[in-house]
């Protein structure tokens, strides 16, 4: 048997008010009720609500809840539907679910090209930050998004990030992300990949279908 303390009324009032530091502002619900309402905002005011929505976006990433697994693989999966699809495939949601759940462990070939983009995915939703953009994670994403293996490129690339990484911001280094993929001869997929692949990874731009077609070879 596991003895917890019985919390006392302080320590409550505590974890209420960090909870509710971090969740999003009043004022931003009702400045953007809707995705519509924001064709009606000024320039100036498109950018402060987008800095205000990625500061309490960025504080749910951090707290790290115990749904955010789940949250994560859900992200993946709608990235890898949307990746598909820009590659011409017809694979849905749940055709790519069960492509890799059905698969007996370890036998990750026979999941076909379409279930491939799914492990991608879901590499980026449950790896650490610090794996994702190492050499050796880099060419096995590569490789499952579908290209083949070039070690010198695959080296080039990961000083780029490297670099992005060092000097430039959050901003700066998911645009850098982008740029370089495509650089590099690689799609938008790999791309937003590449940019959603930081310190707090979740699979955001994958799922973005606006980012364009991917150039994957497939």
């Amino acid at each position: 048997m596991i003895l917890r303390l019985k919390p006392s009324p302080r320590q409550y009032a505590t974890l209420g008010g960090s909870t509710a530091a971090m969740t999003v502002p009043a004022w931003l619900r009702r400045a953007i009720p809707d995705v519509q309402s924001l064709a009606r905002k000024d320039v100036e005011e498109v950018v402060l609500t987008a800095g205000a929505t990625i500061g309490a976006f960025d504080a749910v990433v951090r707290r790290q809840e115990r749904w955010a697994g789940a949250w994560r693989q859900r992200l993946a999966l709608s990235a890898a539907a949307v990746t598909a699809k820009q590659a011409g495939r017809v694979e849905d949601e749940g055709a790519l679910r069960d492509a890799v759940l059905l698969t007996r462990p370890g036998d990750f070939l026979s999941v076909g090209p379409a279930g491939l983009l799914l492990i991608a995915w879901r590499r980026l939703a449950a790896r650490p930050g610090d794996e994702l953009l190492t050499e050796k994670n880099l060419a096995a994403v590569l490789e499952e998004f579908g290209y083949a293996p070039d070690d010198e490129v695959v080296s080039d690339l990961t000083d780029d990030l490297r670099q992005l990484a060092a000097i430039d911001g959050t901003v700066g280094m998911m645009i850098g992300a982008i740029v370089s993929a495509e650089r590099h001869g690689y799609g938008r997929a790999v791309g937003a990949w590449l940019a959603d692949a930081w310190a707090h990874a979740v699979p955001l731009l994958g799922a973005e279908a606006v980012l364009g077609t991917s150039a994957r070879p497939r």
